[in-house]
């Protein structure tokens, strides 16, 4: 009769072939910690905008009368939903969409004043936010982190169903970030 001898992790006490429990799939913690965002999020800025709505607005701020596909792009969103954000954002008087007279198949963004005087209170509370957010973790951790969280995104970006373009964004504004994450 042969023995069986099951390899276990040190650091779990699991076998390691035995199913990951849920709560600890990467999966599973990177939507836990976007809804923690998310949560903070609103407790810092306040429930004026969506956190996804305060990245048109500041995309925006640095890139005034960029086109919606254009926003899309530098905002990891599909095209539908970019131009579903400008029209909301415009309802509420914060952002204005411009036809080209060259062409009417597009739309030109500009913030307003309102759109504008809501980022600049929104702004500031921003470090806050990332404070909040990166509290649990000390310095070194902090740099660890972002430094993985950037790597992370940045090797998956084409699996998004809407990758992030900022090499047009770069190019703008003449200051590309060095090396990878």
């Amino acid at each position: 009769m042969t023995r069986r001898i099951e390899r276990t992790s040190s650091r779990t006490g699991r076998r390691k072939d035995a199913p990951m429990e849920v709560y600890d799939e990467p999966g599973h913690l990177i939507r836990r910690a976007q809804q923690i965002a998310v949560s903070m999020f609103h407790s810092t800025m306040g429930q004026g905008v969506t956190p996804i709505q305060y990245c048109v607005l500041r995309v925006l701020q640095s890139h005034p009368g960029i086109d919606q596909v254009t926003l899309a792009k530098f905002c990891a969103l599909d095209t539908s939903t970019a131009a579903d954000l400008a029209v909301r954002l415009e309802e509420r008087g914060l952002v204005r969409r411009m036809m080209p007279m060259k062409s009417k198949r597009f739309r030109l963004l500009h913030l307003t004043p309102e759109g504008t005087d809501l980022l600049s209170r929104l702004v500031p509370s921003s470090s806050l936010l990332a404070r909040r957010l990166l509290k649990a973790l000390n310095k070194d951790e902090q740099k660890i982190f972002l430094h993985l969280l950037r790597k992370f995104v940045h090797l998956n970006n084409e699996e998004s169903r809407a990758p992030l373009d900022r090499r047009l964004a770069l190019s703008r504004n003449n200051h590309p970030r060095s090396g990878v994450p």
